[in-house]
């Protein structure tokens, strides 16, 4: 069970995370289990585990989760190991129900990736994961014995999608859902791209196994569609790969993967992914939601930020809360998250956490414990406290922009305030396709989910890397919202990506507190890629125009982190991080197409002028913008 829990945390899948310190009889000694094949409207049937209370003095509601990732095991006499988010819902006692969602495992139908909701259903044909969700909770009350009527979903990453589609249209008896790292936009900022740009080495492996044809119901699909071995470097790997095309060779996908075919056929923000973003959908909800995710979630940050955000939009009266924690992805499973990493939290975080889950289904599900949740519970890095906020972002959180400045600098100070900067003040590099910045130091098979707070010294030393440093704080300041990077540049080529990093510097003559960081650590706080052709639009890229300065700005994911007094904050600007993003050509072509004679060198400058002030806007909570301001 250990191994499972490594490989979730480590590999680039949406797997559900479970806390697996129950004792191994448990529940086969407190549940009775039940196998069923509940209808769709459309005749379809979908393989569903019941797990029920041995106690019967009382009803008991339904708390399920509906997955692509295998409802077994298969067969009345073998169960699950635990059942549930955590533990303390476990012996709670819920009828627990799990699904394997349609065309999956052992359920009947075709499926879809991120299957698109469909408004205004006609016929009983139409269907979608609300409808398929709606016809089970309408199987379950009226089949399940000693229920109470009321039902709950949860689901983390993938299985967290399926929880965010149940919510339009809900079913009566849907009474909480709590959507955890749920896919959302996959083009935007989820799995498979980011601002358009393909997540290259995460892709790579999840569809591998993922997208293994099945011409029926399986228990298991027994196989990845290709072997692979990259000799423990996937760096290297990637690079000898060549262009993206490579991967249909007929030693990889050779056009068996039907979702990475569809991945690679839509390299725009066209119908298909459109379709398949849950978001649009979520009006007029009425169940609770919570949602939860993690400020070091490398796969789905993005969609628990924005489900919250898109649920708070369109039903502002729905009872919608929002909490991130230190966590990787799904790593609020775990009986246990005290570290990550280099990082030393002081505490069990989950211990909080699962407390604060626990009451939400119990009190919408069995009209138990008190609840008065405050709109947003976040942890606050840097300090370790869980701070609540009654808005999310903060209100007093305001806007700061950083200024880039001449020598590497950084700082509040406008250019324009700045009589020493020269007219078209700007640094530049070779950005070269044959040589990209690795994503992390070292040597790496798989992706190392660690990188998103790894020290990033390795690369402020390349040449391909530009570095801009503040001075150091002269005391704690506190950032807690949406960052927004806005990148004056221009380039020799057609095309370019941009990567944008907000780094926690440690002063050089310190080691840090619990953590033990060494002096000097460049702690990577957040960062993201984009592609500069969708800088207009992501339906109708434009090529940038060789020598011409242009302005690219883009919203970079929140945080909530204090850097501390003497510490200084550090802007790394870069246009590769590979093999996690696939490499730009630095031409205006179809990736997914080009060949190896596409890729080109090119000459970046990053602008930081009075006319081009670069820089990154911070949400800096008022009482240190007041502190930075008489600086």
């Amino acid at each position: 069970m250990k191994l499972y829990l490594f490989l979730f945390l480590l590999l680039p899948s949406r797997l559900p995370a479970q806390d697996r310190r129950q004792p191994d009889n448990f529940v086969k000694e407190n549940y009775d289990k039940q196998e069923v094949y509940i209808p769709m409207r459309d005749g379809k049937k979908l393989y569903t585990a019941i797990y029920s209370p041995k106690d019967h003095s009382h009803p008991y509601p339904f708390l399920m989760e509906r997955t692509p990732y295998s409802a077994g095991p298969y067969g009345d006499t073998l169960y699950r190991r635990s059942l549930g988010p955590n533990r303390e819902l476990l012996q709670e006692k819920y009828i627990f129900v799990y699904q394997d969602v349609r065309g999956r495992y052992m359920s009947e139908g075709e499926f879809q990736e991120m299957t698109p909701h469909r408004e205004g259903k006609r016929s009983k044909q139409e269907t979608d994961e609300s409808s398929d969700t709606w016809d089970t909770i309408d199987w379950l009350l009226k089949n399940a014995k000693n229920n109470n009527g009321r039902v709950g979903i949860w689901g983390i990453s993938y299985p967290g999608f399926y929880a965010s589609a149940s919510l339009p249209d809900a079913h009566p008896a849907l009474k909480a859902v709590s959507p955890q790292a749920p896919v959302t936009d996959e083009f935007i900022g989820d799995d498979a791209n980011h601002n358009g740009a393909f997540f290259l080495l995460d892709n790579f492996d999840f569809d591998n196994f993922f997208d293994v044809p099945r011409p029926q119901p399986v228990k298991n699909y027994g196989r990845n569609i290709f072997k692979v071995d990259m000799k423990g470097d996937a760096y290297q790997f990637f690079l000898d790969l060549g262009p993206l095309k490579n991967t249909n060779n007929p030693e990889y996908f050779n056009n068996k993967g039907k979702i990475w075919n569809e991945y690679l056929g839509h390299s725009t923000y066209d119908a298909y992914w459109k379709a398949r973003n849950i978001r649009t959908h979520l009006k007029n909800i009425r169940p609770a939601v919570l949602v939860v995710g993690g400020w070091f979630d490398a796969e789905d940050m993005f969609g628990s930020l924005r489900t919250y955000a898109a649920i708070e939009h369109q039903s502002p009266t729905n009872d919608n809360h929002l909490i991130m924690g230190p966590w990787t992805h799904g790593g609020w499973g775990s009986a246990a998250w005290n570290k990550f990493g280099p990082l030393d939290f002081g505490q069990n975080v989950n211990e909080y956490y699962h407390n604060i889950e626990t009451k939400f289904f119990n009190f919408y599900l069995k009209d138990k414990d008190t609840l008065s949740l405050p709109e947003a519970t976040v942890f606050e890095t840097g300090s370790n406290k869980w701070k609540t906020y009654s808005t999310w972002p903060p209100a007093d959180a305001k806007p700061v922009k950083f200024f880039l400045q001449p020598g590497n600098g950084l700082s509040i100070i406008s250019p324009t305030a700045n009589t020493a900067t020269p007219a078209a003040a700007f640094d530049e590099y070779t950005s070269d396709p044959a040589h990209p910045v690795p994503y992390i130091d070292g040597i790496h098979e798989r992706r190392d989910n660690q990188y998103i707070v790894t020290d990033q010294r390795f690369a402020a030393q390349r040449p391909d890397v530009l570095a801009y440093q503040g001075e150091p704080l002269t005391e704690d300041l506190t950032v807690t919202g949406r960052i927004k990077a806005d990148i004056f540049l221009s380039s020799s080529g057609t095309d370019a990506d941009l990567i944008v990093k907000l780094i926690d510097v440690l002063p050089t003559n310190e080691e840090g507190s619990t953590a033990k960081l060494p002096a000097g650590y460049q702690r990577l706080v957040r960062a993201d890629v984009f592609r500069c052709k969708f800088r207009n639009s992501f339906e109708k890229p434009e090529p940038l125009v060789p020598g011409q300065v242009t302005e690219v700005a883009f919203d970079i994911n929140e945080i909530a982190h204090t850097f501390k007094k003497g510490h200084r904050l550090m802007v790394q600007v870069q246009s590769s991080w590979f093999p996690l993003v696939d490499r730009n050509p630095q031409t205006f072509v179809n990736i997914p197409t080009c060949t190896a004679a596409d890729f080109q060198k090119a000459t970046i400058r990053i602008y930081h002028d009075d006319a081009h002030p670069s820089g990154i806007i911070l949400p800096v909570l008022e009482s240190a913008v007041n502190a930075q301001s008489k600086k």
